[in-house]
């Protein structure tokens, strides 16, 4: 669209310039109105085509005049052709740029942008790196600008007394004009700004150390100052100005320096007057922790004012008493009297020791260098485990160092805290944040320790927090898989005691995968470890376990309890054991949520066999046909006196030397879970009758007990003792198969009394009392007495 002032429109037609396009149509014309005004008369409404400069006609009727206005005012739009007459089109819009109230604009940017007051350091030696960079860059094809020798180097001074602070780089520096651009212009980054003129040029590398990209950083200097002064001198220019702003201020001055004393050959000194609430940033110990924190892997030197001290001796006065005393013994030679003091100092320290080893070949480093580097940086005294450097390229790219602790975190860092702080985000080398609820690595495995550094993450102009893309989810499948594959290589190892350090610290995190992530199964299954049947003092894994099994063997058996020992002493297991089958033994409470979560193994279902409808693969249709109508109407009898206790009462086929056991419904939950259950402080009871309902009583038709109540039913199916033995048969087996029974006390009444019936009278004889004047009871009195043959001596 073209765009016409009121001079140039009305020159167009005073020179007759639109006399040989008079004739001619245009595809689209678009009217302004001009007004004119002849001498004093009133001014005439005149509309001229502004793509048709040539082309003006008056409109003479008022209605095509208010037609046009409201057709501007509605924004319609007109077309016209070859064919079209004379009728004008929509008028241009015209285009306004955005306006911004600066005072406000700043208060957002300092009040609202930045969760954290600490990260002003952070953004000012971002900024200063920049500046470095720019000068090695440029200085390469300009090496005049490098004149004066200066070190390329970050120095940071603080003033605690005063509550100032100086943060002084020896970089490109600023002119004036780049002064008002940089600084003056709110969200200009000079950096992205190089940059792109970089790129225009063709000049860049993919190696760039460039940080910045939003140009609010140098502000976030306001979140913790009431003022800020910047000294800056470019080598391109051969004077240094200063720029001096405070907060809550809508401008801004700049000057020439004139002060000799504070005369740079080149580079920014940026001072910063804290406010009163702050001026603990001031501390050199304060600064020295924020510049490890944020800032520990910038490429440039990064030197601190601390405060040192060395021990040295002097002499001591002696006591005027002890003098006397010596001079009394002339004979004893003197010596001088001293003591160590520690004589203090200022001087600049090196704070950014620690090199970003990341960023070099993974065959160049050293083992001992990895540990050093877990150590330093998340204050560790252990070698870890195993670690992964790694280098991913193509879609995303990134540098990551991952570790594997020796020992857990103990205090609050547990399995539900997903927020550990073991991940360090990078960007560029420079610290962005540690604090991730998921983004990058899931929950369960939160314990795993390492740093990520990339160039292209999205983050938001604070740079605090990681916003999820496209890009996140591929980083945080790449990471998932590296920790993977890290963790195998422990498995694999020839040191089978590391793996067994790692299972015990964290193989619970494993098993909460299983329950958190089903798209690795596949890779958490082969490092799960349970005890079994066949290995009760070892952990095997599933793979061992395949291998174990027998041909005929389809699934994977397993038994949930709360010890090995409740586990291998189970009910459940007889028939197993004696078709010398392995169970695995699930005795950590989240065991068997885990596995029922995984499903299977190999293409093996893994099956409880606390649960109906066992199959062993033994099943034998003509006994199990003989022993229905043997036992099938006992079953209807113990079925009714027990009523709602069970769902049914079958025969077994897992049982060989129990008489009964008390399995679970299929779907429902097993004693071991049902125990869990109920031991949940905020769990939902109102589930536990339906999850709990369906129980299955089963008994052992081989067994003499069943066999005698097989004949009780037969011979008289409403003996009372019969039907006492039935209710302390099931509450035997509530107790034996892992259930709690619901009345303790009552079911230890029915073991005292059969107790009492099957002892009575066992070790003890009754008491007789003897009657003189009967004769016969005298006569078997007497020759019970005469036992002793020495008496019966005595008396003859």
């Amino acid at each position: 669209m073209y765009k016409h002032t009121r001079r140039s429109v009305s020159a167009i037609l005073r020179t007759g310039g639109g006399a040989r396009y008079r004739n001619a149509a245009a595809p689209i014309s678009c009217s302004v109105p001009i007004f004119d005004s002849v001498g004093g008369s009133e001014p005439r409404s005149r509309w001229y085509s502004g793509l048709n400069p040539g082309r003006s006609d008056t409109i003479k009727s008022s209605t095509q005049v208010q037609h046009l206005k409201d057709t501007l005012f509605l924004g319609k739009r007109y077309e016209s052709t070859a064919a079209a007459s004379d009728a004008s089109a929509t008028p241009p819009a015209e285009r306004y740029e955005y306006q911004a109230e600066v005072s406000r604009l700043m208060d957002l940017i300092v009040n609202s942008l930045y969760s954290n007051k600490e990260v002003f350091l952070r953004e000012l030696i971002s900024n200063a790196s920049d500046a470095l960079d720019k000068l090695r860059f440029l200085s390469v094809t300009e090496p005049e600008l490098l004149k004066g020798a200066v070190d390329l180097d970050i120095r940071i001074q603080t003033d605690k007394d005063n509550g100032i602070i100086t943060i002084t780089d020896s970089g490109i520096g600023m002119t004036q004009q780049e002064i008002v651009d940089c600084l003056g212009t709110i969200a200009q980054s000079g950096t992205a700004k190089f940059l792109k003129a970089l790129k225009d040029s063709k000049d860049v590398g993919g190696d760039n150390n460039l940080i910045g990209q939003f140009g609010v950083g140098f502000y976030s200097a306001f979140l913790v100052s009431d003022r800020v002064v910047v000294s800056t001198k470019s080598p391109k220019s051969e004077k240094q100005y200063v720029w001096e702003g405070e907060a809550n201020a809508s401008s801004y001055t700049i000057r020439e320096e004139t002060d000799p004393e504070k005369l740079m050959p080149r580079g920014t000194r940026l001072t910063l007057y804290l406010k009163r609430d702050d001026k603990g940033f001031a501390h050199p110990e304060r600064i020295e922790k924020l510049v490890k924190n944020y800032s520990q892997f910038v490429s440039f030197p990064i030197y601190t004012w601390q405060e040192k001290g060395f021990t040295k001796e002097v002499e001591v006065d002696e006591d005027p008493a002890e003098a006397k005393k010596d001079g009394q013994d002339e004979q004893t030679e003197k010596k001088k009297k001293t003591k160590t003091v520690v004589e203090k100092y200022w001087d600049w320290e090196l704070t950014n020791e620690t090199q970003p080893i990341w960023l070099r070949n993974s065959k160049e480093v050293t083992t001992e260098e990895y540990n050093e580097f877990y150590k330093k940086t998340f204050n560790e005294y252990l070698d870890p485990l195993a670690s992964s450097h790694f280098t991913t390229e193509g879609e995303v790219e990134f540098r990551s160092i991952l570790y594997v602790p020796a020992i857990p975190p103990m205090g609050k860092d547990d399995i539900v805290n997903p927020k550990t702080k073991n991940i360090r985000l990078y960007v560029k080398r420079v610290f962005i944040s540690d604090d991730f609820d998921g983004e990058l690595f899931p929950r369960y495995l939160s314990f795993v320790k390492g740093v990520v550094d990339s160039n292209d993450l999205p983050l938001n102009v604070s740079r605090e927090i990681l916003q999820e893309s496209r890009i996140v989810r591929i980083m945080r499948k790449r990471l998932v898989r590296k920790a993977f594959d890290m963790i195998l290589g422990i498995s694999l190892s020839e040191n089978k005691d590391d793996y067994d350090k790692f299972w015990e610290n964290f193989g619970k995190h494993l098993k909460l995968g299983c329950i958190e992530d089903r798209e690795n199964h596949k890779r958490i299954a082969p490092l799960l470890r349970f005890f079994s049947s066949q290995s009760e003092n070892e952990l095997i894994s599933l793979d061992e376990y395949v291998e174990n099994m027998k041909p005929e063997q389809k699934d994977i058996y397993y038994i949930a309890a709360d010890s090995v020992t409740s586990a291998k002493n189970t009910p459940f297991l007889e028939r197993l054991l004696e078709k010398d089958l392995e169970a695995l033994f699930l005795v950590d409470p989240i065991d068997e949520v885990a596995i029922q979560n995984l499903k299977s193994y190999k293409e093996k279902n893994f099956v409880d066999i606390s649960k109906e409808d066992l199959d062993l693969g033994d099943k034998n249709e003509e006994k199990e046909k003989e022993m229905k109508q043997e036992f099938g109407q006992t079953c209807d009898w113990i079925k009714k006196r027990l009523g709602d206790k069970v769902a049914s009462v079958q025969i077994s086929n897992r049982l060989s030397s129990s008489p009964c056991v008390l399995v679970s419904g299929k779907f429902g939950w097993s004693a071991n879970m049902e125990r869990l259950m109920k031991a949940q402080t905020v769990g939902d009871t109102s589930s536990m009758d339906f999850m709990r309902s369906r129980r299955v009583f089963e008994i052992n038709p081989e067994h003499p007990i069943t066999r005698n109540l097989n004949a009780a039913y037969k011979s008289n199916p409403n003996d009372e003792d019969a039907l006492r033995a039935i209710d302390l048969l099931y509450d035997a087996a509530l107790v034996s198969s892992g259930f709690t029974p619901e009345n303790p006390a009552q079911l230890g009444g029915k073991i005292y009394e059969m107790m009492g019936m099957a002892l009575s009278g066992k070790w003890s004889t009754p008491f007789e009392v003897q009657h003189p004047g009967v004769g016969s009871n005298n006569t078997e009195t007497i020759e019970a007495e005469v036992v002793e043959p020495v008496e019966a001596g005595s008396q003859k």
